[in-house]
């Protein structure tokens, strides 16, 4: 295949583009061969890698009741929301934050909609609340909350419907040709389950890194840590880490532990000024998520300790000192749109801004190396985002309506 008078970087004036087997071959201007894709001038970039997703649960969406800030409000509007279907129905909810209506558990839950089984997903994505239908449906008792209960549950409740094509077909559209999923504990077959979707794919766990997540309630030291890490070697392992605690657990580990090409720190949401430095020391890499700040602006300036707010998903900071950096949108806990993420990078307010250049690099790195950006030379892979104008009008808009064409191993899957 040949894409004709594309933006490459590096290269000055229009040039082309030839594929063969998966991979680019040739780089020129004027190259021969039989029509292919024109590019029209537009940049010819390298296509999109989303370095942290939950690819079922952001496909389970679709079929979920939303239920978070922006949904409803107030208990009247919850259970408005929560009784859409026939009595009697499961009922799967997601989003919630306590700004909606404050705590909820079984009681609530009950005096809410007591006539069908309801579940209903935190937005952090740890906790579910079930009421008591559900939970006699489920044959399970107790106050109707459950910690990391995912794998438990999907053993007990009604399975939903989940459309994964329809989710790499949105991804396409937006230049995205690979995604990192991020499941802490993927079940048997994930790997398998994900196929399905035209993009390419790294399964945390299946592939390397290895995900460990930490909760404060149940916080190893960090000599336990780093034993931990010590077992998994020589593998990489991706960290889950959103509160400073967990933070400073983790760097003290791979202190004791040594660190290895490909370790990760995943979220990193509360970063002391006084770790930066430790970060970059330690080589490992950072996947953040940017745009929670803005995002999540009213909750976290209540919800989030004073203390912490100041340090909150560092960009710009931990760029300057030198930490190898890369993004994911964590969809479905957050907009699964890559460039609504480098937007609100730029546009942060809190000094973590970063110019458009390096947001757009946030999504360009390797999979196995998210802080490496991937370019177009001869021999590299034809996973490529072609857009409809040159990059610097891009970087102005920075949107995926600009999108034209997305392509995985040279083969088309997304075109206007």
């Amino acid at each position: 295949m040949l894409i004709r008078g594309v933006e490459v970087a590096g290269r000055r004036g229009p040039v082309d583009v030839r594929i063969a087997e998966g991979v680019i071959v040739e780089i020129g201007p004027g190259l021969g061969g039989p029509d292919g894709v024109d590019g029209r001038g537009g940049a010819l970039l390298p296509g999109l890698h989303d370095h942290h997703i939950h690819l079922t649960a952001l496909a389970a969406q679709a079929a979920s009741v939303r239920v978070g800030p922006a949904d409803v409000h107030g208990r009247a509007g919850l259970a408005k929301a929560l009784r859409a279907g026939q009595p009697g129905e499961w009922v799967r909810a997601v989003g919630y934050h306590e700004s909606v209506a404050g705590e909820l558990d079984r009681a609530v839950l009950d005096a809410l909609v007591p006539d069908r089984p309801v579940r209903i997903q935190h937005r952090s994505g740890a906790m579910w609340f079930l009421n008591s239908a559900a939970l006699r449906a489920a044959g399970l008792d107790g106050d109707g909350r459950l910690w990391r209960a995912d794998e438990r549950l999907g053993h007990l409740v009604p399975a939903v419907a989940i459309d994964l094509p329809a989710v790499g077909r949105r991804a396409a559209r937006r230049g995205v040709t690979g995604f990192t999923n991020a499941d802490p504990h993927p079940r048997a077959g994930l790997a398998q389950t994900l196929a399905v979707l035209p993009q390419r794919l790294l399964v945390m766990s299946v592939d390397p890194p290895v995900k460990l997540t930490l909760d404060d309630p149940t916080l190893p030291t960090p000599g336990e840590l780093a034993a931990t890490i010590a077992e998994l070697r020589p593998r990489p392992v991706a960290v889950h880490c959103v509160t400073r605690v967990q933070l400073l657990v983790t760097l003290l580990a791979l202190d004791e532990v040594g660190p290895a090409d490909g370790d990760r720190i995943e979220h990193a949401a509360v970063v002391p000024v006084e770790t930066v430095d430790w970060i970059r020391r330690l080589g490992v890499t950072v996947v953040t998520q940017p745009h929670f700040p803005v995002e999540r602006a009213q909750a976290y300036a209540t919800d989030v300790h004073p203390d912490d707010r100041p340090h909150l998903y560092r960009c710009r900071s931990l760029a300057d000192a030198g930490v190898p950096l890369a993004a994911g949108t964590d969809a479905p806990y957050g907009t699964d749109d890559p460039w609504a993420v480098m937007r609100a990078a730029v546009d942060r307010a809190d000094g973590e801004a970063v110019p458009p250049e390096d947001a757009l690099r946030l999504f360009l790195g390797a999979p196995e190396h998210p802080a490496r950006p991937r370019q177009l030379a001869v021999g590299s892979a034809a996973d490529l985002c072609l857009l409809q104008v040159p990059l610097r009008e891009a970087l102005d808009v920075l949107s995926a309506d600009l999108v034209r064409a997305a392509f995985v191993a040279g083969e088309p899957v997304h075109t206007l």
